[in-house]
């Protein structure tokens, strides 16, 4: 066994690999599971008791020379590999490989400037959880139980009852106004983007969920004056100068007087087309002054303090800015699509 030990240490001493094939033959033929170095071993097992003492450390010194020895040549040949593979094999003056860049989605343009414009009349942003309850979600805001929105067909309930009333996915971001309102104290100056869900078939021109911006603005004799010129500035700021406005009459639970407000077509310029069907407006936000009813709900003086709201989608807006026809492109993910707002990015 001894001679065999020298005999085998008079290899490892002796190997010089050229490849890494080549070592790696070595390392199973000396340490692998069914190498020399485990024969050896049980071999050391029948020997008797007064060749083991010497033996045992000449195995024991074996076994380290080769661990040794075949980590060495790994480093070594890993290291001739490397300055082979980045010298002769490379042209080191070619030009490199350019990472491509990558592109905004638009949807994330379009409520980055939104913001910007506000921000630019000292509104804040806030944001908030988009599980909520029926209180934050629907009972502050002034909806009536019998209301169509809290119809399965209008809304994702999660969970029925409870402590705090049905549980839902919000379906706009109100409800973020609501928790601002009642763990503040006014003035209250924000905007609340954020994505919202509904239950509707999806296709070109609706989806199960989207993104809107809401505002809210609550001081001491805040008029629809107010409202009016602010949503007159953040028109003129978004789409150009000369975009025309125009308010109509509407009605939602949580504001009185309520209206939408239309711009003239971005795409004809007011004269009639597709867009806006024919009648040189398209509708982008719904707005009004702040029921006082949903004041009081988050326990703020309605006698005092009056405000005004707003909410608009950023798909429409977003396609009024692109003319983008078919709102599924914003959530499918495809890259043709996506790369064509990179100048937007740069």
């Amino acid at each position: 066994m001894q001679q065999k030990i020298n005999e085998f240490t008079a290899q490892v001493v002796r190997f010089t690999p050229q490849t890494a094939e080549e070592l790696e033959k070595f390392r199973i033929k000396f340490l692998g599971t069914k190498g020399l170095l485990k024969d050896l071993f049980d071999e050391f097992k029948t020997v008797s008791a007064e060749e083991k003492r010497t033996l045992g450390k000449t195995l024991n010194e074996f076994k380290q020379l080769t661990e040794t020895r075949y980590n060495q040549l790994k480093e070594t040949l890993g290291a001739q590999t490397n300055g082979q593979a980045f010298g002769a094999g490379e042209d080191l003056t070619l030009p490199g490989q350019g990472m491509e860049l990558g592109a905004r989605h638009p949807l994330s343009l379009v409520r980055g400037e939104i913001i910007d414009i506000f921000k630019k009349l000292g509104f804040c942003v806030a944001e908030g959880p988009e599980i909520e309850d029926d209180w934050h979600n629907f009972s502050a805001l002034n909806f009536p139980e019998e209301h169509p929105a809290r119809d399965m067909q209008d809304t994702f309930f999660i969970k029925k009852g409870g402590e705090k009333g049905d549980i839902a996915l919000r379906t706009h971001t109100s409800s973020v106004q609501v928790r601002m309102m009642e763990e503040g104290k006014p003035p209250f100056r924000a905007i609340m983007p954020g994505r919202v869900y509904r239950n509707e078939a999806i296709s070109a021109r609706a989806h199960c969920f989207f993104h809107q911006v809401e505002g809210l603005y609550i001081d001491e004799n805040v008029s629809f004056a107010d409202l009016k010129q602010t949503l007159f500035y953040f028109v003129q700021e978004l789409f150009g100068e000369g975009t025309g406005i125009r308010f109509r009459p509407s009605y939602f639970p949580f504001t009185e007087p309520s209206a939408e407000m239309d711009i003239s077509c971005t795409i004809c310029k007011g004269d009639g087309c597709g867009l806006c069907k024919h009648s040189g407006w398209v509708e982008i936000l719904g707005c009004g002054m702040v029921d006082p009813n949903v004041l009081e709900n988050c326990g703020i003086d309605s006698e005092k303090y009056t405000g005004y709201a707003f909410g608009m989608g950023i798909e429409r807006i977003a396609n009024l800015k692109y003319q983008i026809k078919d709102l599924r492109l914003f959530s499918e993910n495809d890259v043709r699509f996506l790369k064509q707002f990179q100048s937007e990015f740069i």
